[in-house]
């Protein structure tokens, strides 16, 4: 029996899936990312959770792979450089200037196909999730980081650079006074599309919001926000709109604001038939019907047909991507 396995290798959880031929799910495992450290040891960390992860899931299935190996493709944040091999533009920073393809090639004793985790996961919701059958698909995902990947035809794309999709580290269209002063962004840019619309900007934006604190590092005031108000993770503060907080309503409305100023461009230069959504934000209902009547402000043309979707696989889906890596044979 052929059998594949996927690794999502994310911020916060890293994930492993096992897919037999048909794509029926054998097995799979969740297990918190290795955290970052400024020595560089969590890197060694990651690379020795998936080595494990892979390990025991053939050590489980072993009596169906009968001795033989099965494929193992690999998502995660970034991607890899055509000059260097290494990874480059990832917001797990530890990963940045690392082997990793051949680290964890080395560790696992085989070819490994690695890819971007948004690559993976538009890969995913196009081949049999909620874009199926779409000729152009736009995957974005909205967590601990803002990724997107570009499916056409069912062909996920690189693009020369290897950064197609890679739209988190655009500026925010069109800044508002809301939106200044422009964040600093881990790449060294401010004003990334990332500093507004990841998890953490958005419970950033609201923690500002409520200490009054234009735009300072959230550091200069933690002694006043700890005092006066609770720091709200995104949940927590869709939750309380929900029961008519006005602070919290105030910061998902402008939270959609800057996603539909923000899409409104993939629109404009990519024209998709679906966009879908991946990552924690992608559990907010709220966004599925604001979004798109707020972006059509933005898109050059007399409607759009655009369609803003929900992710089928929920936050695993970009491990089974990651998992089709590997065709059929």
């Amino acid at each position: 029996m052929t059998l594949r396995i996927g690794v999502d290798l994310g911020g916060t959880k890293t994930e492993i899936i096992v897919l037999d031929e048909s794509g029926r799910e054998r097995l799979r495992r969740r297990e918190p990312t290795p955290r970052h450290d400024d020595a560089g040891r969590d890197y060694e960390a990651k690379l020795g959770l998936i080595a494990d992860l892979v390990q025991e899931a053939q050590s489980e299935l072993a009596a169906e792979l009968n001795g033989a190996l099965p494929t193992v493709g690999i998502g995660t944040p970034g991607t890899i450089s055509a000059a260097t091999g290494r990874i480059k533009n990832s917001n797990s920073t530890s990963l940045i200037g690392r082997p990793f393809k051949e680290d964890i090639e080395r560790r696992l004793g085989r070819e490994v196909r690695v890819a971007n985790d948004a690559n993976c996961f538009a890969l995913s919701e196009a081949a049999d999730g909620a874009a199926a059958g779409a000729g152009v698909v736009f995957g974005v995902i909205l967590g601990t980081g803002v990724g997107g990947g570009i499916v056409v035809h069912g062909r996920a794309l690189d693009g020369v650079n290897g950064i197609a999709g890679e739209w988190g580290h655009n500026p925010l269209p069109l800044p508002e006074a809301a939106d200044l002063p422009l964040p600093r962004c881990y790449c060294g840019r401010a004003g990334c599309i990332e500093t507004y619309l990841s998890g953490p900007a958005l419970e950033r934006d609201h923690a500002r919001s409520c200490v009054g604190n234009n735009g300072e590092p959230l550091d200069v005031k933690n002694e006043l926000l700890n005092a006066k108000h609770e720091l709200l993770g995104a949940a927590a503060i869709a939750a309380r709109a929900e029961t008519g907080d006005v602070a919290c309503e105030a910061t998902l409305a402008r939270y959609e604001q800057r996603l539909a100023r923000s899409l409104a461009t993939v629109i404009n230069l990519l024209d998709p038939d679906v966009i879908v959504l991946g990552g924690g934000l992608s559990n907010l209902g709220r966004l599925y019907g604001n979004v798109p009547r707020l972006w059509a402000a933005q898109v050059f043309s007399d409607r759009v047909d655009t369609r803003l979707v929900r992710n089928r696989h929920g936050d695993s889906s970009g491990v089974r991507g990651a998992a089709w890596l590997w065709p059929l044979a």
